[in-house]
């Protein structure tokens, strides 16, 4: 499995995503690894994962704020469409096939 050490200001909406599927009210302490890198210095990142990949991203006040801003996003998002709506539309879709 590949690891990859990733900063909040890289990070693509797909591991934004992963981010906050496994941590919808935000991270707690037990959530944080801690270690050194490379050059010594201490590093505090939470853990998310895909099939081949492990991301460690670093934890900061703003992967806190980018977090909790791209989670109102999708909630706002999920309030202009209302999904029943769109089931409508597809019934209506198939009632024409049928003639």
């Amino acid at each position: 499995m590949k690891r990859v050490i990733v900063d909040y200001s890289k990070l693509t909406s797909d591991i934004l995503d992963l981010l906050v599927d496994k941590f919808p009210t935000g991270y707690g302490y037990k959530d944080i690894i801690t270690f050194k890198n490379a050059q010594g210095e201490t590093i505090r990142a939470v853990e998310v994962t895909t099939e081949d990949t492990m991301y460690l991203v670093k934890i900061s006040l703003k992967l806190e704020e980018t977090m909790e801003d791209y989670d109102a996003d999708e909630d706002n998002f999920d309030d202009v469409h209302d999904t029943d709506d769109l089931d409508d539309i597809a019934d209506e879709d198939s009632e024409d096939d049928d003639i």
